[in-house]
């Protein structure tokens, strides 16, 4: 793919093009859709930027921005399925299988490992790079939430959703998993009863 010209001007009325050429609205669920898989795809970018910046490269910061970058390429694969008109496909169209949900299954597994059982919720936080993957979650969570719907409406691949479902969790156990490789804190939930409450 060449891209030549940033701008075209075609979409100033409120209408894009889906892959195929279908014109909608750009206000519709698929590209809401794709729209929030590209946001959640910036995130990690942040992420991976602020792991770049951390004081000392280790082999566990390594790792995370290995396990990123395949997930933003798998994010763009997310994106331009969705940006495809229902029954259309194009020459070397993405995938998203059964092997990528698994490959997200082990790198939970792996991380997990590492990481004492949750006793309670825990607060979003803890360093930067923690923090920003608990962001991350979130707007993996919406995605899902909006691919959702849109299978309601229009053909979607199971194992799409089933990918940002997953994803979603990796994003969790990773968030936590820094945290503990990096020494820094995990903040418990606690419980204001009524015993306590002002």
């Amino acid at each position: 793919m060449r891209i030549t010209k940033v701008y075209t001007r075609t979409g100033d009325a409120g209408q894009t093009r889906l892959a195929g050429g279908q014109q909608v609205w750009k206000d519709c669920l698929r590209v809401e859709a794709y729209g929030t898989v590209d946001e959640l795809n910036a995130s990690i970018g942040l992420v991976r930027a602020m792991n770049a910046e951390s004081a000392a490269t280790s082999s566990a910061s390594t790792q995370l921005e290995e396990d990123l970058r395949w997930v933003q390429n798998k994010l763009f694969d997310v994106g331009s399925i969705l940006a495809t008109a229902p029954g259309q496909t194009f020459n070397n169209m993405p995938t998203v299988t059964a092997k990528d949900v698994t490959k997200l299954e082990r790198m939970i597994d792996r991380c997990q490992k590492d990481l004492a059982p949750l006793k309670e919720f825990i607060l979003p936080g803890g360093g930067k790079v923690s923090a920003t993957l608990h962001q991350a979650r979130t707007i993996c969570r919406r995605a899902e939430r909006i691919c959702i719907r849109l299978t309601r409406e229009e053909t979607v691949e199971a194992e799409l959703n089933k990918y940002l479902n997953r994803l979603s969790d990796a994003l969790f156990v990773l968030a936590r998993w820094v945290a503990k490789t990096q020494g820094e804190p995990e903040f418990l939930w606690e419980r204001e009863s009524s015993a306590t409450a002002d």
